[in-house]
C-alpha cells in the first residue's frame, strides 16, 4: 500500500541509485518539487509503517497486571498442599536416623549460646544426634529450610517466653541459616531481646524474653530476690505492644511458674506459691495461675491481632531430666532415648501440657477466621529424650543440634496445614 500511494517517478528514482548519500540528496530534492497533498500522503503512510514496526518489534503486548507467582512461593504452597491435615505428634517413638543434622556447633556457632552446643560443652558422644521422631499414625517430614523461609518471606516471626523459647528460636535460626545467612539487627545487653533478618527473603525472626508472659520480676539468688513477683492483671508490654507487627508468635512458658512466687492483682498481694508459711500469704496452686495466665494471654492476643492472617502457636511443656535435685548438682547421664513404655509423663508434665492444649483449643474456637491458634505438642517426645541435654548440670535445655530441632519440624507442619 505504501508503494501504490507514492508517485511512480519518486519511487523509481529512489530505487535507481545505490549510493545512500546521493539517494538521500535526490529524494530530498524531488520531495520539495512534489505537490503538497502527495507529500502529506507519503509522510502519513511512512509514519504508519514505522509505528506498525515499532509495535511488532519494540513494544510487545502488555503483560497481565497481576505478576506471576514467585516460584519459591509455589514450592512452599506445594508443600502445604501435601502436608497432613491432622497428625497426632504426641504419640510415637524415637527411631535411629543415620542422616547428619542440617547444622553443627561450628557452622552455627554465632547462634548457639550458654552451652547449648553439647560438643563444645564437653560431650564427646554423638549418638544423640542420630534419632528422629516417628509418629505412629502419620509421617513427620524432614525440616526444609527453603520451604520455611519462603513461607516466612515478608513476615515477622517472634518467639516469646522463657529460656526454652529462646532454645527453640536459636534452633530455628540454625536450621534456617543452613540455607540463607541471617543478619543480627538488634540485641540488648544480655541478649534476651534479639532480632535477625534474612535479607534474601525480607524475613524477620525475633526473641522476646518474658518467662511469665504477663508482667513480672524473676527470682534471682544472685540478687537476693527469693520469690518471683507476678502481676496477674498486667500484660508484659515489652512484647505484647509489638504484637501488631508480628505475623506469627510462638509462646513458651511453664518452668518459671513452678518457682516460689508472690501473686499480685489490683495493686495488692492475692496469694503465693511456696511461701505461705514464711510470708503468711494464701497458698495458691501454680497450675491455676498458669492456666489463668495462658488463657488471658491468648484472649488478649485475639483482641490485639485484628487484621491480616496471623498465627499464634504455643509450645507445650518440655520436661527436664535431672536425676536428683537440680539445685544440688544433679546430672542427666543417659545416652539413649527412652522407649514410650519405659517413661510415662509425670503428673506435673501432664497437667502443664493439658493446660496449654485446652487453652489453645478454647482460643481457636473464639478466634476470627484470619487468626490461627495451634499447640506445638512436644511434651511426650521431649519426655523420652534424657540424652538430649547439654549435661554438666543442665538437664533442662536442649543440645543444638538435638531434639529441639524436632520442635521446629512440627512447627513447620503446623504452618503448612
Amino acid at each position: 500500500m505504501v508503494s501504490s500511494a507514492c508517485p511512480k517517478p519518486s519511487c523509481s528514482t529512489t530505487m535507481s541509485f545505490t549510493n545512500p548519500l546521493n539517494t538521500y540528496q535526490l529524494q530530498s530534492d524531488k520531495l520539495f518539487l512534489l505537490p503538497r497533498r502527495q507529500v502529506v500522503t507519503c509522510a502519513l503512510f511512512a509514519l504508519i509503517a514505522v509505528a506498525f514496526l515499532y509495535l511488532l518489534l519494540v513494544d510487545p503486548a502488555p503483560a497481565s497486571s497481576t505478576p506471576p507467582p514467585y516460584q519459591g512461593d509455589e514450592t512452599w504452597r506445594s508443600a502445604a498442599a501435601s502436608a497432613p491435615s491432622e497428625c497426632d505428634y504426641s504419640d510415637g517413638e524415637w527411631v535411629p536416623d543415620p542422616r547428619p543434622p542440617l547444622y553443627n556447633g561450628t557452622s552455627c556457632e554465632a547462634m548457639i549460646k550458654d552451652g547449648r552446643s553439647c560438643m563444645a560443652n564437653g560431650r564427646t558422644d554423638t549418638g544423640y544426634l542420630h534419632w528422629r521422631w516417628q509418629p505412629r499414625r502419620c509421617d513427620l517430614p524432614a525440616f526444609s529450610p527453603v520451604v520455611f523461609l519462603r513461607w516466612l518471606r515478608n513476615k515477622h516471626m517472634a518467639f516469646v517466653g522463657d529460656s526454652l523459647a529462646r532454645n527453640q528460636a536459636e534452633s530455628l535460626m540454625c536450621l534456617l541459616s543452613s540455607s540463607s545467612p541471617p543478619e543480627l539487627v538488634h540485641r540488648d545487653a544480655d541478649s534476651r531481646f534479639r532480632r535477625w533478618v534474612f535479607r534474601e527473603y525480607n524475613a524477620t525472626v525475633s526473641i522476646f524474653w518474658s518467662p511469665f508472659l504477663v508482667r513480672g520480676v524473676e527470682w534471682s539468688e544472685h540478687d537476693g530476690v527469693r520469690y518471683n513477683q507476678m502481676f496477674l492483671d498486667a500484660f508484659d508490654e515489652r512484647w505484647m505492644s509489638q504484637l501488631g507487627a508480628i505475623d506469627a508468635a510462638v509462646l513458651t512458658a511453664g518452668h518459671w511458674f513452678r518457682i516460689p512466687s508472690i501473686y499480685h492483682r489490683g495493686g495488692r498481694v492475692v496469694g503465693c506459691h511456696g511461701c505461705a508459711a514464711e510470708l503468711n500469704h494464701t497458698e495458691t496452686s501454680f497450675f491455676a495461675v498458669f492456666r489463668d495466665t495462658v488463657r488471658r494471654t491468648l484472649a488478649e492476643a485475639t483482641r490485639r491481632l485484628d487484621g491480616g492472617e496471623r498465627l499464634v502457636a504455643m509450645t507445650t511443656f518440655s520436661p527436664s531430666h535431672f536425676e536428683g535435685d537440680w539445685d544440688k548438682g544433679a546430672t542427666c547421664p543417659k545416652k539413649q532415648p527412652y522407649k514410650s513404655s519405659e517413661k510415662e509423663l509425670g503428673y506435673t508434665e501432664t497437667e502443664m501440657r493439658k493446660i496449654v492444649v485446652e487453652a489453645v483449643e478454647e482460643a481457636a474456637g473464639a478466634a476470627p477466621s484470619t487468626l490461627r491458634f495451634a499447640a506445638v505438642d512436644v511434651t511426650t517426645l521431649a519426655n523420652l529424650r534424657p540424652d538430649g541435654h547439654p549435661g554438666q548440670k543442665d538437664c533442662l535445655h536442649w543440645c543444638m543440634p538435638g531434639p529441639v530441632d524436632t520442635f521446629n519440624q512440627i512447627l513447620l507442619q503446623i504452618i503448612l496445614r
